[in-house]
């Protein structure tokens, strides 16, 4: 069976039982003083630390330009100046901007509300937007999660006479926009000690140094920077631990219309309520109104008063996000349907005029994970295109974009996901380079991808009531994960689809102990898994509750072989034979003899000549766990290379699997003959 290995390594902390016992006796429960040591918190007042929602925030005032904007918005405010508030449409921007509008609002500002449309304006501040609210009577304009790389837009500004102040938090150009006040923590001389603001709370410290009560604002919409910072995924450490914290709590008992309704319509459970509830229930139906075309709708779902107006929303909003979904099934299998037959490249770049500029992002991020590839879908417009853009494995977007800009003529966005415009005629020429960057990049030979995992945990340890208390490690998202735990060397007693066939129902047994476990998108045949497999699991704990039974469930991330011997990922040497710099020392770790050269093809010759496509490093672990003895992955493929070579093995790569094919051989060959092991062999 192929194992549909989904990362290359398990980096599996190993708890220190010395700061495990210190934890446990100031009274934290046993698996979670492990989870804590595991993530390296060593003392009660680490943890203490690293778990506090009730941190200090910052004043307003240590980030760069502030006093400026607040001073040109007191301005605005006591001549009753006609005031934009301009947002990105994704659930950041959209709360950014609703914030600020009812903030305003209540000091008695005249305040617009204006999201750029994403088919029709595109992201950021845009010459349409500009003309239209100076036509309008604007006098101020303020951004809000956009702005900071908007040039020759600040320009227009100051030539129609209309100020502008920036709020964003995104990375930085070389140069900054010329504006009354530019607040962005990234920029060089920021002073914010803060770096990962979302949008949302950019705002809200804007607007916090306007009121001059911080706290009194954070009680006033803590929903609202909660949802942007979750849903843009920013880390929940310092600031924002309070902040998302603080909003739970608060959505948790909402008084605004429209997200209870929204709350109503997805059946969210507001007493279980967390991170994860906001970032995949919530945020995709708020993200849905700027997806398909209907910003209008998300504003109102925050800004209005009437009830019976906010179900309608939240209804609408439920609906668009099901035409989402829709359109993105449809444009994934367009885009699948574009992929080369033989071979997947290092970097994915399609076009295509139909697809729609709402929906392409989600659809990139689903191709780049199911390739192991970093994925750019491109929506054409006659001459131009318009792009969204998903990273994998480390591949670092803003890096890339920044050096083939000559090929662009705009881009944005951070490490992991961006945007760019391009004109038709100089796609073949970015693919042709994204694909040298990417093959650059993944030339190490290191898996792509690492799962981190915190600890492996005896079967005895999973109940109930030790899942229950790792509820004190809420809220969890990025910068403190919900706990991801191992366990080794369990039996798989029984493989099911369920959910029409789209995901698979495991039992799994480790001594006495037998534990049910759910694999999201994965089936018996995808995942490899039969029924008597010996497995590893990667897992996200979870009591599962059923007419009043509460039960441990396993919420699997991984599974892998399992073996008892020791099997290296390690292939620096490897990567050095290929690249002809190999050193004597390097070829002794490679250099196979004929046990290790037999065991590999007796392996192999159980598959004869139908062939098998593995991960690599699962294919070691596989070959490890079979014979009982170790093995390094570099060993391996070389030894692949050597049956190749004399023609006893053909091989396809296919970026993150290999593809192996017995020949068919009549004559006995000769390994010695293998330029490879000639190679290995000189330098040894």
């Amino acid at each position: 069976m192929c194992y549909a290995l989904k990362y290359g390594i398990w980096n599996v902390a190993q708890p220190e039982q010395q700061s495990v016992n210190a934890l446990t006796a100031s009274g934290y429960e046993p698996l979670v003083s492990m989870v804590l040591s595991a993530r390296g918190i060593r003392t009660p007042e680490q943890a203490k630390d690293y778990l506090n929602c009730d941190g200090k925030l910052y004043d307003p005032y240590l980030m760069t330009d502030m006093a400026k904007a607040v001073a040109r918005l007191r301005i605005a405010l006591e001549k009753r100046e006609k005031i934009a508030v301009f947002g990105d449409y994704d659930v950041d921007g959209i709360t950014a901007t609703c914030l600020l509008t009812d903030f305003l609002r209540r000091q008695w500002g005249l305040v617009i509300p204006y999201i750029p449309g994403r088919l029709e304006e595109g992201y950021g501040l845009n010459e349409i937007a500009i003309r239209q609210l100076w036509q309008e009577g604007v006098k101020l304009i303020v951004t809000v999660d956009c702005g900071i790389t908007a040039i020759e837009e600040a320009r227009l500004c100051k030539k129609l006479g209309i100020d502008l102040i920036i709020t964003d938090h995104h990375e930085c150009k070389e140069m900054l926009p010329n504006a009354v006040a530019v607040l962005d923590p990234h920029r060089p001389d920021a002073g914010y000690p803060h770096k990962t603001l979302s949008g949302v709370g950019v705002a809200f410290k804007l607007a916090a140094a306007l009121a001059g009560n911080q706290n009194a604002v954070l009680q006033e919409y803590a929903d609202m920077v909660c949802l942007g910072t979750v849903a843009d995924v920013m880390s929940l450490q310092g600031e924002n631990r309070v902040f998302v914290s603080k909003g739970l709590e608060m959505l948790r008992q909402t008084q605004r219309p429209g997200l209870a309704a929204l709350m109503e319509q997805c059946n969210c459970n507001s007493l279980s309520l967390n991170a994860s509830s906001v970032g995949y229930i919530l945020a995709p139906r708020i993200n849905a109104a700027g997806r398909i075309g209907q910003i209008d709708l998300a504003i109102e779902l925050f800004l209005t008063h009437d009830p019976a107006r906010a179900a309608a929303v939240a209804a609408g909003l439920c609906e668009l996000n099901r035409q989402r979904q829709a359109v993105e099934a449809e444009i994934y299998a367009h885009a699948e349907s574009m992929l080369p037959k033989d071979h997947i490249p290092q970097a994915i770049v399609l076009a295509e005029e139909s697809w729609h500029q709402g929906v392409v992002g989600i659809v990139a991020s689903r191709i780049a994970e199911a390739y192991c590839c970093p994925t750019f879908l491109i929506c054409l417009d006659g001459e131009h295109g318009k792009a969204s853009s998903r990273s994998y494995g480390g591949f670092n977007l803003f890096s890339s974009l920044k050096s083939l800009g000559k090929l662009l003529e705009s881009y944005g966005g951070h490490e992991l996901a961006a945007g760019f415009t391009i004109h038709r005629d100089q796609i073949p020429e970015f693919r042709r380079q994204i694909c040298q960057l990417a093959e650059a990049y993944y030339s190490s030979g290191m898996p792509r991808t690492q799962l981190t995992c915190d600890c492996a945990v005896p079967p005895e340890l999973l109940t109930t009531a030790n899942i229950d208390t790792l509820e004190r490690l809420e809220p969890c998202g990025n910068g403190c994960p919900r706990p991801l735990l191992v366990m080794e060397r369990v039996t798989v007693e029984r493989a099911n689809q369920v959910g029409g066939g789209k995901h698979m129902r495991l039992q799994l047994r480790a001594g006495q102990h037998s534990f049910s476990g759910i694999y999201f998108s994965a089936c018996p045949e995808s995942a490899g898994i039969a029924v008597g497999d010996v497995v590893d699991v990667a897992f996200h704990p979870q009591v599962n509750e059923f007419r009043g039974v509460r039960s441990v469930q396993m919420n699997l991330v991984d599974i892998r072989p399992a073996c008892r011997a020791q099997c290296s990922w390690d292939t620096s040497a490897y990567t050095a034979l290929r690249e002809e710099r190999l050193q004597p020392g390097q070829a002794e770790t490679l250099l196979p003899d004929r046990e290790i050269l037999g065991r590999i093809w007796r392996y192999l010759a159980r598959f004869g000549q139908r062939g098998i496509t593995e991960d690599p490093l699962c294919l070691c672990r596989k070959i490890v766990r079979w014979s009982d003895k170790d093995l390094n992955l570099g060993q391996l493929l070389v030894c692949l290379d050597i049956f190749a070579d004399v023609g006893l093995l053909q091989i396809q790569r296919l970026n993150n699997r290999i593809s192996l094919r017995l020949l068919e051989c009549s004559q006995k060959r000769d390994l010695n003959e293998s330029p490879t092991m000639q190679r290995l062999t000189m330098k040894e």
